[in-house]
């Protein structure tokens, strides 16, 4: 008898080798598959300006790194004994304006090059809602020169100051077809995953959130349909559709928890990622069970013999895969 309807995604044409370079950017959610890429060791870039939700704010992003955007102190705001970006998450945010600044200009340098010779892009797109800056009183400090009054985090700054409003289908659409544009002209060889976040923005209303993912899946899939180097790959139909059920969320009943972020790596790698790569993916993860593994007694000769293997293993694999980078491991298996 079954139980539950599953489905398996339909391998790329094109897919992602172990060699490519891939960045990320989107929903929380994307940094759940960035971190099972960086376990088996893709070069990848995640979330260059922290977490952001809403279309708007992820190809207002991606275009500042094509035009390797400079952020000025004007750029910022203090608000809550620290200094804060609108287009940036609170992790960069600090007391210190001059670290801030900092910290956002390496983040959009760093993004740049990377994303010049990137071979795909994965955006994970949250929610069609956006917050839009309205305050008119001058308490707070907003560039006149912004692109869009749409900010990607709020920073708790007080809900009267925004109108919270559902993006159309017609102006995502422009935004990321821009983008693409853009992009096709920076880095013409780059390729594209688009995913929705199955993450359930249940503080919008349940209704709402339904709203809200039906935008965002309407204007992927009309993009997809439009783009040969472009890609739809359906995390949030695993979870909502294919799992179907609260035992495969977190205590909050809106995150994933980790055995649905594992059954859809799963679907992503047999789905997005070449079979070349799966041995090899196989040998990274023993080393980084390896890694992980804390010894009863560090002294004996059996754990020696242990860091010494796992030494060899290392030292074998980097000179198969010299784009490997196993710096800590090795520091770590060498050490002891």
């Amino acid at each position: 008898m079954d139980f539950r309807l599953e489905f398996d995604v339909k391998p790329f044409v094109s897919r992602i080798q172990h060699n490519q370079k891939i960045m990320l950017t989107g929903s929380c959610f994307t940094e759940h598959i960035a971190n099972y890429l960086f376990d088996a060791r893709f070069n990848i870039l995640s979330n260059p300006n922290g977490i952001l939700f809403n279309p708007s704010s992820i190809t207002s992003s991606v275009i500042s790194y094509i035009e390797k955007q400079t952020y000025t102190e004007a750029a910022l705001f203090y608000f809550n004994e620290s200094w804060h970006s609108w287009d940036y998450h609170s992790r960069f945010s600090g007391p210190d304006k001059e670290k801030v600044l900092e910290a956002i200009n390496n983040s959009q340098a760093g993004a740049h090059e990377f994303l010049k010779t990137a071979d795909w892009l994965i955006i994970t797109l949250g929610s069609a809602f956006g917050y839009e800056w309205t305050d008119k009183t001058g308490e707070l400090h907003y560039p006149a020169n912004r692109n869009s009054n749409i900010v990607a985090n709020c920073h708790k700054v007080p809900t009267d100051k925004f109108k919270k409003r559902l993006l159309s289908v017609e102006e995502i659409l422009a935004g990321l077809d821009e983008m693409i544009y853009r992009l096709s002209f920076f880095n013409p060889g780059i390729k594209i995953i688009f995913t929705i976040s199955p993450v359930r923005h249940i503080r919008d209303g349940f209704v709402e959130n339904n709203k809200s993912k039906a935008v965002l899946i309407q204007c992927v899939h009309q993009l997809v349909e439009k783009f040969d180097r472009l890609f739809y790959f359906p995390a949030y139909e695993l979870v909502l559709d294919d799992l179907r059920d609260y035992r495969f969320f977190a205590e909050d009943m809106v995150h994933p928890n980790y055995f649905a972020t594992q059954y859809v790596w799963e679907k992503f790698t047999a789905a997005c990622i070449d079979p070349s790569a799966y041995t090899l993916m196989k040998e990274i993860q023993k080393i980084n069970i390896a890694f992980r593994h804390r010894p009863f007694n560090p002294g004996s000769t059996a754990h020696k013999q242990f860091l010494q293997s796992n030494l060899n293993k290392i030292q074998s694999l980097t000179q198969a895969y010299p784009y490997l980078d196993f710096a800590e491991e090795m520091k770590y298996f060498e050490g002891k």
